[in-house]
Parts: structure tokens; sequence; C-alpha cells
């Protein structure tokens, strides 16, 4: 019988968190069951680190439907099973995993949900196997995590880019200039292909096909031919030139089981290569993390309240160690397992490796298709 349920945001901030909350709370409350959140994700799940949910008349989760970030915040990079621990002055790394399950056994907690990408269900994965109920709710905006077709907060990234965009033909059409937008998705073209299709831009470049800039440049040049005297470029983050790598713009040291490469560049590369091979100026503008923050749009609102509503009713019946996912169109289900892929290693969490199970454009998915159809340039030949 569950009583008692706690709730983590764990990962980079993305608009829905808090409508996922909010659905988990409001189905718990409706079965009179306690809600708990565990403040700055696994952070504060190993400092035990917690707050009572509620959405009564002085509740703290009242009126968070529309907000950006997360009321109960979120961390990163905080893989507990190798976490950065000081010891005479030197940082070493050690398996606290240990007291995680403690701190929630002690809590009485019977079912954790974990809102987050690749790396948090990893980890969700990793503590199920130590016998803590679990149920991941899927979040990121690069719209990556394995085994569902669309991500919490992905929709509104894709709007705030488009918008972008939009704002950009106009700045290119007056200065005739080459308008390159670089945005987020880290090893994924999700963002920067939806964008580029419904910002109309004529060239996207996305990790999953290495691109050939002479390839995007006589696009450009003929456009130009045409009398079109500008273009809008899209580059995903993690784009890189045939034969070439991604550009990353530096390398922490958070530990094994993390992404330490931090990704950024590869816009600015791209337009200054295409500058000079165009003749026309090229400007470049980073969206970075106005992609994240503020009010999520309605899809949103409504895809993370469906999220997290299935996931307090898979705690009712009982169905843990999942992740709440759409298929075809329909809320459904799958087993942390099939989430994890090959990546078995306890906490190995995340990264670009061949283990690492996330989801990326294919070149068969309807907006490969659809980029092509409409001539939009994806680098590798001339469309």
């Amino acid at each position: 019988m569950i009583k008692k349920v706690a709730i983590l945001a764990n990962g980079g901030d993305v608009s829905g968190f808090n409508a996922v909350i909010r659905a988990i709370i409001k189905t718990a409350e409706n079965n009179d069951i306690e809600c708990y959140g565990f403040i700055e994700g696994y952070k504060g799940l190993l400092e035990n680190n917690y707050v009572q949910l509620c959405t009564n008349a002085t509740g703290n989760a009242i009126g968070i439907l529309p907000k950006g970030g997360s009321i109960i915040g979120s961390s990163t990079n905080s893989n507990v099973f190798n976490y950065p621990v000081e010891e005479n002055g030197q940082i070493i790394y050690k398996d606290l995993s240990k007291q995680c399950v403690e701190n929630i056994k002690k809590d009485g907690i019977d079912c954790l949900f974990t809102l987050g990408g690749d790396g948090t269900q990893k980890s969700a994965r990793d503590l199920s196997l130590k016998g803590i109920n679990v149920i991941g709710v899927p979040k990121t905006i690069d719209n990556d995590v394995a085994c569902t077709e669309i991500t919490f907060g992905y929709n509104t990234a894709v709007s705030v880019a488009a918008d972008a965009l939009d704002r950009l033909h106009t700045t290119g059409a007056t200065h005739h200039r080459i308008m390159v937008l670089e945005v987020m998705g880290r090893y994924a073209g999700w963002i920067a292909l939806e964008a580029a299709i419904a910002g109309g831009a004529d060239v996207a470049l996305i990790p999953e096909i290495p691109y050939d800039i002479n390839s995007a440049a006589q696009k450009i040049i003929n456009r130009k031919n045409r009398g079109k005297g500008f273009s809008v470029v899209v580059v995903a983050e993690g784009a890189k030139p045939i034969g070439g790598e991604i550009t990353v713009k530096a390398v922490r040291d958070k530990g094994k089981g993390v992404d330490n490469n931090r990704l950024g560049g590869a816009g600015e590369k791209v337009a200054q290569a295409l500058q000079e091979l165009t003749g026309l100026e090229a400007r470049c503008t980073v969206l970075g993390y106005m992609q994240r923050g503020g009010s999520p749009t309605a899809f949103d609102r409504v895809l993370s309240t469906k999220y997290g509503a299935m996931a307090m009713e898979l705690a009712l019946e009982g169905k843990f160690n999942v992740l709440t996912v759409i298929r075809d169109g329909k809320l459904d289900y799958v087993p942390l397992e099939d989430v994890v892929g090959n990546n078995k290693e306890i906490g190995a969490v995340s990264g670009n490796t061949p283990e690492s199970n996330i989801r990326r454009v294919n070149m068969d998915h309807d907006l490969v298709k659809t980029a092509r159809h409409i001539g939009i340039n994806l680098g590798d030949y001339l469309t």
C-alpha cells in the first residue's frame, strides 16, 4: 500500500518540471498519499534534504503549472555512485548510493519519482537494483531519452528557437547577411531540425549527419544567385564536419560516469567558414539557456501533466522500476532496463559513448524527410 512518495528533479532545468510535480502531487492527494520533494535532485537525496509538497490553501505547490524551473531545485552532474568528496584537501570520488538507499528507507518513502534525462534514469535504474521502488519521467530539452517519442521541456525549447529564427530572418533580410543560430541538443539534432522547419531555415546542421561545409555554402550561393541575399542557418551544438570532431568549449572534471564535455562554438565555426566561402557577412547567435527557462508551452503543460499523473497511477498499481513514455502517440511505460540498454555498468551514467542509450535522429524520420522535401540543406548533399 503506497502511503508516502517523493519526487526529485535532476539535470538541467526545463520548462515543465513544475507541471509534472503538480500532477504527481494532485494525483497523490486525491488518493490520500503524502508527497515530498528532495531538494536539488540526487544531491538532496544524498543529504536527505526534503520538504513536504501540497496544493492546499497554504501549500507550497500552488500556482506552479505555468512556472519555469523547479520549485524543488535540480542538480547537475550529481552521480551518487561516484560522488566528489574532499579528504585531506583532495577531491576523491566515492560510491555514496548506500546512503541514498538508507535515507529512502528511513524516511519511509514507498516510491521515488525521478524527473530527468538519460543520466538521471540510469541512476534510477541503478538504485532500483538496490531495492528502491523507482518510477522515471523523461525530461530534457534535447529529446534524447530512449524509448519515448518525446520528453517534456522539448516543445518549449523548440518554440523558443523558432521564435529566435523569426527574429533573425528580419535582421538577415535587412542587412543581407547569413544568420547562424546555435541551439542546444548535445549529441542529438531534434531541436535544430524541428526548429529549422518551424522557423523557415535554409540550412540545418545536426550531429547525426556530419556536414560538408561546401554543401551548405553552395546552398547559400544558389539563393544569392536567385536574388535572395540572405540565409538562415541552424547549427546544433553537437554538429561536426565530415572527418572532424564536435566543438568542445571546455572539459570539466566531474568524475567518472558523467559527460564532462561542455559543448559550444559550433555555430561560430560554421559562421566563419560560410562567410569565407560565400562572400556574405555572417553573424552567429548562441541561444543557450534561453531554451531552458520561462513558462512552458501549452503542449508541454499538458504533456507534463499526463506524465506526472501516469507516474502516480503506476505507483498505485505497484508497477515500479519503469519509465513513463509516449509510444505511438499514447501514454505507456517501459522497464528502466530498456532505457539503459547496453549501459549496464553501475555508476556509468551518461555521455557520448557507444554504451549510452540515447535517442538520436534517424534518417528515416519524418522530420528528415520533410526537411529535404522543402529544400532545407542538411550539409550532406545539395538540397
